[in-house]
């Protein structure tokens, strides 16, 4: 069977699941769970990786990571062979750790990024490990629900902003809603096209046309924006609803931006600059920020 094809594009946000090879654990102790959480900072911050969710089990661990610039494979190499290495030191080893392949599930982002993150952070409680999420130590539960302190490299604003602006009513409603999700059924029953977790509007997206298709696949690392402009710049003097569409796509494709920093930007509603972005990506993605007529 052919393996599915990884698709890459800046700003797509993924589930990811790593094993231990031959389904051994891949943590024996508190401190490489350190390690690991350590060894993600690092990588997150080195490949511009957004982490908005996370959870270690004992022979696998669980992610939701957005990729500012399109660059996965890059990302998890490095992660998976730097956590490899530095485990392998400090127990005086050597050899595979992880398996091979890992897997990664597209998602669409406005639509499924609560249910995905909330599905990540559940996970001891459905291995029965736990009975409540705010028991396990070893996930982003307790630092988004205000119960632990955040890391640099954990965003939780983009999770905690969908349930209101004001941070300890928003902390209360995400607990509320986790606890909501116990014995609910997985969001990846719903998966489309074997590894695309999304809306039909969101895989035609995808899978669009050839076109878009090698768009999509390679966005040459010369044309990504190193140090992007900041969205004050991005929207300068753009005039009329074609200018703003265009500014959506560049902002949003291009340089990364997340749809909620956008639509707060603009004072527009998140799935509003969801659907103009879909719908004016379909296209093309613009080369520049559209210059004002």
């Amino acid at each position: 069977m052919a393996r599915p094809l990884r698709i890459e594009y800046p700003g797509a946000l993924y589930h990811i699941t790593s094993r231990g090879n031959e389904r051994k654990s891949i943590f024996s102790n508190d401190e490489d769970r350190l390690l690991f959480l350590r060894t993600l900072g690092d990588v997150a911050k080195t490949h511009n990786f957004v982490i908005h969710a996370y959870c270690l089990m004992g022979n696998h661990y669980h992610l939701l990571v957005e990729t500012v610039d399109g660059n996965l494979s890059l990302g998890m190499r490095d992660l998976n062979g730097a956590y490899t290495q530095r485990f392998n030191t400090a127990h005086r080893r050597s050899g595979h750790l992880l398996q091979g392949r890992y897997k990664a599930f597209l998602v669409e982002g406005d639509e499924y990024l609560l249910e995905v993150a909330r599905y990540v952070v559940l996970n001891p409680v459905r291995a029965r490990i736990v009975e409540k999420p705010g028991q396990w130590k070893w996930s982003s539960y307790r630092a988004t629900a205000g119960a632990a302190e955040v890391p640099s490299w954990l965003r939780v604003r983009s999770i905690l902003e969908l349930f209101g602006k004001q941070t300890s009513y928003a902390q209360k409603a995400y607990r509320a809603f986790v606890k909501d999700g116990v014995g609910e059924a997985s969001p990846f029953d719903e998966v489309s096209e074997g590894m695309i977790l999304g809306s039909q509007p969101f895989v035609d997206w995808i899978y669009g046309s050839t076109e878009r298709k090698e768009e999509i696949k390679e966005i040459p690392r010369g044309e990504r924006i190193i140090g992007r402009p900041s969205l004050e710049t991005l929207f300068e003097d753009v005039n009329g609803r074609t200018e703003r569409n265009a500014a959506i796509v560049f902002a949003r494709v291009r340089c990364g931006y997340l749809l909620s920093e956008i639509a707060r930007h603009l004072g527009i509603d998140r799935s509003t600059a969801g659907k103009i972005a879909r719908a004016n990506s379909r296209e093309s993605i613009p080369e520049s920020r559209p210059d004002p007529s």
